[in-house]
C-alpha cells in the first residue's frame, strides 16, 4: 500500500473512532471497546475495497457488509457517516428514542445498513444467505462480515460456518475481531474459543491470521481472500480493544461503558493528537 493511501485510510480510521465516541458519549451508553478495535477494518473495506454507492444504498450489485457483532453499531454508524450515507451530526442522536441510529443496526431505518443484527450469530448466518444468493444468481458482489471473538461461542456461528463451507462460498469473508475480551472478561476464561484458526480450518474455511489494526496486513489478507476459490475465508484479526484511547485499551471495563465528559475529552484529544503526529 502506498503512503498516500495508507495515510488516507489512517485518517478515516481515526474519524471512525471519533464518530463512535461521539455516539456513545452523547447517548451515555453503548459499546466503545469493540467499536474502536475494528476501525482499520472498516476504513479499509469502505474506502478501499467495497463497491457501494452513497446515492444508491440499495444498488443491486453492491458489495454487502454485515456487522454480526451488532452491539458495536457505533463503529458501523461512524463509517457510514464518514462515507457520506448520512450527516455526521446524526451520530449524536445515537440511542435516542426518535433516532434511527439505535443500539443495534436496523436495515430498514439506516441508509447503508445491509442487515439488522444484534442477536449474536445472526449476522454471519444472514451473510451466508447473501453470499449463496449471489452464487445462485451469478452475481459477482462479495459479502463481508465482522464477528466478535466472544460471539463465536454461539453455536449458530458454527452452523453458519458449516453452511458456508458446504456451499463453497468463496465470495464470503468473515473478519474475527480477536481482541481477547468480552463483557464478562477474557474470552479464554469466560468461554474459551481458541484455537480460533484451527476451528475454522476444521470447518473447511481458508484461514488467515493478521494484526487487525495494521492496514498493510488487512490489505494482504483481503487480496488473499479474493484469490481463494472454493472456500469461504476467515481473517482472524488480533486487535486491541479500545484501540487509540490509552485508558480504554485492553480493558474489559470499556466493553459497554460510556465515557463521562472528562474521559471523552481525553479520548478525543489522544485520537486527534495521533492523527496529527
Amino acid at each position: 500500500m502506498d503512503t498516500a493511501k495508507k495515510n488516507e485510510l489512517k485518517l478515516h480510521a481515526a474519524n471512525i473512532r471519533l464518530g463512535a465516541l461521539d455516539a456513545v458519549h452523547s447517548a451515555k451508553s453503548g459499546h466503545p471497546g469493540g467499536s474502536l478495535s475494528i476501525a482499520e477494518i472498516l476504513s479499509y473495506l469502505y474506502f478501499n475495497e467495497m463497491n457501494v454507492d452513497v446515492n444508491n444504498p440499495h444498488m443491486e450489485d453492491r458489495d454487502r457488509f454485515v456487522l454480526s457483532k451488532g452491539h458495536c453499531a457505533p463503529a458501523l454508524y461512524a463509517v457510514l457517516a464518514e462515507k457520506g450515507f448520512f450527516p455526521k451530526e446524526h451520530l449524536k442522536t445515537f440511542r435516542q428514542i426518535d433516532s434511527n441510529l439505535q443500539g443495534h443496526p436496523d436495515m430498514k431505518g439506516v441508509p447503508g445498513v445491509d442487515m439488522s443484527s444484534g442477536s449474536l450469530g445472526l449476522g454471519i448466518s444472514a451473510a451466508c444467505g447473501m453470499a449463496l444468493s449471489a452464487k445462485i444468481q451469478n452475481k459477482d458482489y462479495r459479502v463481508w462480515s465482522v464477528l466478535g471473538d466472544g460471539e463465536i461461542a454461539e453455536g449458530q456461528v458454527w452452523e453458519a460456518a458449516m453452511f458456508a463451507a458446504h456451499y463453497k462460498l468463496d465470495n464470503l469473508c468473515a473478519f474475527i475481531d480477536w481482541n481477547g475480551l468480552q463483557i464478562d472478561g477474557p474470552i479464554v476464561e469466560v468461554m474459551n474459543s481458541t484455537p480460533i484458526d484451527e476451528k475454522f480450518e476444521a470447518f473447511g474455511w481458508n484461514v488467515l491470521m493478521i494484526n487487525g489494526n495494521c492496514l498493510d496486513e488487512i490489505e494482504e489478507a483481503v487480496n488473499k481472500a479474493k484469490a481463494c476459490k472454493g472456500k469461504p475465508t476467515a481473517i482472524i484479526c488480533k486487535t486491541v480493544k479500545g484501540k487509540g484511547v490509552s485508558f480504554m485499551e485492553n480493558s474489559v471495563a470499556w466493553h459497554g461503558s460510556a465515557p463521562n465528559d472528562e474521559q471523552y475529552e481525553q479520548a478525543v484529544a489522544e485520537i486527534t493528537a495521533a492523527m496529527n503526529a
